[in-house]
């Protein structure tokens, strides 16, 4: 039986797996579709397909494992069916011992600029968030039920190598100017892996964790400092009144809310320092390692 079990093993996924094999444990990435077998296998990590939305069994067991849930929630409504399913199966399946899933910090809803913490109430607005609290109370129920342990966490927008809206600014799209934007928060991809696995480890049973690098600031301002970093043109800017002919509907959803997130539990209850708490750090990680350098002047 596999030590750890993670189910959606993908960006952040298989970055989870190569660290767990790196520290000698035995991992199962569990995926959708053969695209994702192949990608895993070609990293060297051990597969196995599961679709939510078929009918199918589990195809290995989950009884008294490590399951880290990473599955994303449907594209629409506000219920998260697959997380639905996913306990479903545990009956044919086995029960996991403890499981960590990762929830997103549009739980908290619009909070003015806010600093919050995990006490903060859930007020989500938008329909992705809805979908998200709703998994978090499917699983509460189940951990109740069934007396699995559980963990969430709350995460911030994940960037790192190969998740960095560089498009974007290469079209030229414009953004809301930093002076009207709202706060935003975000995690290096390599942070979030680490803070995975030290809640797997050591996190309070029902802990509800936070987690970002600390350091929230506006979106305008992320893409800016990735727009100086990359060597690309600044995108343009418009005011928020102008925004909603300019942005798209899901820009403009990230744009009607605002909160700074504490991360001080994460650091306090697990021990987790950010190896990127900044951007400065973080954009220059991520665009070395796809080979990315701002260009010099000579």
């Amino acid at each position: 039986m596999q030590d750890s079990v993670i189910a959606g093993c993908g960006y952040v996924g298989e970055r989870l797996a190569r660290q767990s094999l790196d520290r000698g444990e035995s991992v199962l990435g569990l995926v959708q579709s053969q695209s994702g077998l192949e990608r895993l296998a070609a990293a060297g990590i051990t597969a196995a397909r599961h679709d939510l939305a078929g009918t199918e069994s589990m195809p290995c067991s989950l009884a008294g494992t490590r399951l880290f849930h990473l599955i994303p929630p449907p594209a629409q409504g506000r219920e998260d069916l697959h997380t639905q399913r996913l306990i479903e199966t545990f009956d044919q399946a086995g029960h996991p011992r403890r499981l960590v899933y990762i929830s997103t910090t549009g739980v908290y809803g619009d909070c003015g600029g806010a600093w919050v913490d995990e006490d903060w109430p859930t007020r989500p607005t938008l329909e992705r968030s809805l979908r998200r609290l709703d998994a978090e109370e499917r699983l509460r129920r189940w951990s109740q039920e069934q007396g699995g342990e559980l963990i969430v966490l709350r995460v911030a927008g994940i960037y790192g190598p190969g998740r960095l809206p560089l498009e974007r600014l290469r079209r030229g799209l414009p953004l809301v100017r930093p002076e009207e934007a709202p706060y935003s928060n975000r995690i290096h991809v390599d942070d979030l892996v680490a803070i995975c696995l030290a809640a797997m480890e050591r996190g309070r049973h029902g802990a509800i964790f936070n987690v970002s690098d600390g350091h929230p600031s506006t979106m305008t301002e992320y893409f800016l400092q990735l727009a100086e970093a990359a060597g690309l043109p600044r995108p343009p800017l418009v005011t928020m009144a102008e925004a909603s002919a300019h942005l798209s509907e899901g820009m403009m959803g990230y744009m009607s809310e605002s909160r700074r997130l504490s991360n001080r539990r994460v650091r306090e209850e697990l021990g987790v320092e950010c190896r990127y708490p900044t951007l400065t750090e973080g954009l220059a990680q991520a665009l070395g390692e796809q080979g990315l350098h701002r260009p010099t002047m000579e």
